[in-house]
């Protein structure tokens, strides 16, 4: 079995999270019990587990966002059209340079406020630059680099 990423992320309701995951990821729940509802998709490869909880999500926890890394602006493109047909609003950089990196990339946040970013790196690059508002601390942090 080839490796795949496993996410496990505490949501406030997972109803509305399922809903949200599958007009994101274009596939049904894998799983679905009581509080709990799981996502497997192959393209990209990801275990994604969504948990209810019923405490709030600590504003700024340690969690800065999460990301799809792909292989193109192309694809990158694909994805946004498609979460867009799926009636989520998205936020789109285009060239930006985050993480020393040239970027095309959109932003689409869950019910919970969880942020995905769909990205291509178009090159590497040596300086850091910051990235615009309102998305400052979503990714050119310490805690970040793909």
């Amino acid at each position: 079995m080839e490796p795949s990423i496993h996410v496990s992320l505490n949501v406030s309701d997972t109803a509305r999270a399922r809903d949200f995951y599958s007009a994101f990821f274009g596939v049904p729940p894998a799983k679905e019990k009581p509080g709990y509802v799981k996502f497997v998709t192959s393209k990209p490869t990801i275990h994604l587990a969504l948990n209810e909880t019923r405490r709030p999500p600590e504003p700024g926890g340690a969690l800065s966002h999460l990301g799809l890394r792909v292989g193109s602006a192309g694809e990158v493109d694909a994805w946004k059209e498609r979460v867009a047909a799926r009636g989520l609003a998205s936020f789109e950089e285009k060239d930006t340079t985050c993480c020393y990196a040239r970027q095309d990339k959109f932003w689409v946040s869950d019910p919970d406020g969880n942020r995905w970013e769909v990205y291509t790196v178009l090159e590497d690059v040596d300086v850091e630059a910051p990235a615009p508002e309102p998305l400052a601390t979503a990714c050119c942090d310490a805690n970040c680099c793909a």
